[in-house]
């Protein structure tokens, strides 16, 4: 018997204003408004800070086009060297601090004890709160003549301290201030990986006889690992953003003992008026975060093809 086959006819080929606005042209009539916002808020002023960057330009009067003079500029400042240090010194204590101390908090919330929910909401509180009102709180309670923790300090007999006012202490209070305001982050995050890993693999460890920091090393942490280099990337990438939790409190002093990357960019466009070399370290900055996103996800990708 023969089986007669029936050709679906060839589509016409599209035309040039079809392949550009699509089958449905009138649609961007509703994505033009979102569309310009984003191009004029975020694609302009990049560009426009590009071009200032190879530019010497205090904001004010006519730029001078000076090619890499701004960035060649970078590597004999050393005050650019002192915040970079101390951004680094802020990442190496604010990042593993968080991640480890949010895995633990973490775990001691992931049970079911009376008032659970009211332990749990105490700790994302401080992570709701805004930076800046995070730094202008502490700045009164580390001030060093009426702040609460001098107060504390006089009614148990110790010497007094000077807190952000203090060269060799201001930065590390800063960190204190940050693991405060954002290890709630970290807690949400783990204590939701936690509450996804199978209770069957915890068991079966248990029924095998590992002990409870076996159960830890083998089965728990095995299963937050893809969560926990999210949250060191994450952090990361905050940590080297700093700036207004630095603008809230100490203004990058005292002795520019506080002086991070970002507030440096602030400080030599807006305060000092060099705006072109303010625009290099930005881009330098810049090209860093975007490779470090770019390991993550390199990393990510090589995970999945041996998985």
């Amino acid at each position: 018997m023969a089986v007669a086959t029936a050709c679906a006819p060839a589509s016409p080929p599209r035309s040039l204003r079809q392949r550009l606005l699509g089958e449905n042209p009138g649609a961007w009539a509703f994505v033009a408004p979102a569309a310009l916002i984003i191009v004029g808020l975020a694609i302009v002023p990049i560009g426009w800070s590009l071009l200032l960057s190879f530019r010497d330009a205090d904001l004010i009067s006519p730029s001078q086009w000076v090619g890499l003079s701004n960035y060649e500029a970078l590597l004999e400042d050393a005050a650019l060297r002192s915040a970079v240090e101390n951004t680094l010194v802020f990442t190496g204590l604010f990042v593993p601090l968080s991640v480890g101390l949010g895995l633990a908090v973490a775990m001691a919330l992931n049970r079911q004890i009376r008032l659970i929910g009211l332990y749990r909401t105490a700790i994302l509180v401080p992570f709701i709160a805004s930076t800046a009102v995070q730094g202008v709180l502490f700045s009164f309670i580390f001030d060093q003549r009426f702040g609460v923790a001098n107060a504390l300090l006089d009614s148990v007999g110790l010497p007094r301290q000077g807190f952000l006012g203090d060269p060799d202490q201001a930065l590390f209070v800063i960190v204190a201030i940050a693991l405060w305001g954002g290890i709630g982050f970290s807690v949400v995050i783990y204590l939701a990986a936690l509450q996804d890993i199978p209770r069957e693999l915890v068991d079966a460890a248990s029924v095998d006889g590992a002990r409870r920091w076996g159960v830890l090393r083998h089965v728990i942490l095995p299963q937050l690992t893809p969560v926990t280099v999210f949250l060191v990337v994450w952090q990361t990438l905050l940590s080297l953003q700093l700036f207004d939790l630095v603008y809230a409190t100490t203004r990058g002093g005292p002795l520019d003992a506080t002086m991070v990357i970002v507030y440096y960019v602030y400080n030599q466009a807006f305060e000092l008026f060099n705006a072109g070399y303010a625009a290099a370290v930005a881009y330098v900055v810049a090209a860093f975060l975007i490779a470090l996103v770019f390991l993550q996800l390199l990393h990510r990708r090589l995970r999945a093809r041996r998985s």
